[in-house]
């Protein structure tokens, strides 16, 4: 038996506070009945309407799943969605104390459009976003720093989920680390760009296309990773960088660890990739809050993000489901 399916039961009881770009995730089900008259595009008749909770709400989702506390800081709007988006926080038992409504700014709300035709399964047709990317204002940018201030002292864990819609101000990001230094917390970052105002994380993540951009070179061969890596954890001054590469794997160098690549978990379908990358950041900051070395951390959140891409949208693993599939693997 794999001896990290032993470990899932460490990522519960812990308090972690998520600090991000916050979303709601509409999809929009419909039956293709012809072709449009007006444009070369098919009639699709509404069948059902889902709402998840997105962006920076995922990796608290996430992290409520396995057992642990997630609270919220993040940015939403005086409109219906923003209402909708607290009710879902909360009805998923994450704590909203730290969400600020701002009259001045929309929720942001992404809705996808899928025609849907059994046995096979549904097919994005479109995509509409509303959203601002201007940073916070004077005065929201304060309301946000006084909730880091009043919740990061009794946080195990922070996690920075900087999906560049304007709360991850260069303000807020020295409040997160200011604070997590002088208290102790674990300073975690899943950034999809501005990597280098990430400075001194203990746990930095991104993808390999956004490694790439960071360090302003192309990351093809394994080599191209080894000095990539080793080069982009001097930059940000991280205890520990996470380079998440899809099919290829990860790659992972720390302070205490060298470089090494953790292959893929071997997926039979991939059927959705959106969210994998929040579950990923989720599963490994509770692993390195619980105390497990930062490999096995690894390895768990690969298997964790194996298991949502199965899946439509945003999803979550269980502690049984993420403890079984572990023990499935040969160690």
């Amino acid at each position: 038996m794999n001896p990290l399916a032993a470990l899932i039961p460490r990522l519960a009881g812990k308090r972690i506070l998520v600090v991000g770009d916050v979303s709601l995730d509409e999809y929009l089900f419909g039956r293709a009945t012809r072709l449009s008259r007006e444009a070369p595009v098919p009639v699709l008749e509404l069948i059902r309407r889902e709402i998840i909770l997105g962006g920076a709400a995922n990796p608290a989702r996430n992290i409520v799943a396995l057992g642990s506390m997630a609270a919220q800081v993040g940015i939403v709007g005086t409109d219906r969605e923003g209402q909708q988006l607290r009710d879902l926080l909360l009805r998923a038992a994450i704590d909203t104390r730290g969400l600020v409504v701002s009259p001045d700014r929309p929720t942001t709300l992404k809705t996808r459009i899928l025609a849907e035709e059994s046995p096979r399964l549904p097919q994005q047709v479109a995509r509409l976003d509303r959203l601002a990317r201007a940073a916070l204002s004077p005065a929201e940018e304060a309301q946000v720093v006084a909730a880091l201030r009043a919740q990061i002292p009794t946080a195990d864990a922070v996690i920075c989920s900087d999906y560049q819609l304007g709360l991850m101000t260069p303000a807020v990001i020295g409040a997160v680390r200011t604070l997590c230094r002088a208290h102790g917390v674990l300073f975690t970052v899943d950034a999809q760009g501005n990597s280098h105002a990430y400075h001194g994380a203990d746990l930095f993540r991104c993808n390999n296309q956004e490694a790439a951009a960071a360090l302003g070179t192309r990351l093809e061969r394994e080599d191209d990773f080894v000095t990539g890596l080793a080069r982009l954890r001097d930059d940000l001054g991280a205890r520990l960088v996470i380079v998440t590469r899809g099919p290829q794997g990860l790659s992972i160098i720390g302070a205490e660890l060298g470089y090494r690549h953790l292959p893929a978990v071997q997926v039979s379908e991939v059927y959705d990739t959106i969210g994998a990358g929040d579950t990923f950041i989720a599963v490994t900051t509770l692993g390195l809050a619980a105390g497990l070395a930062p490999v096995e951390a690894a390895q768990i959140a690969n298997t964790a993000a194996a298991l949502v891409v199965r899946r439509l949208g945003n999803a979550v693993v269980s502690p049984d489901e993420l403890a079984a599939a572990l023990a499935d693997q040969e160690t």
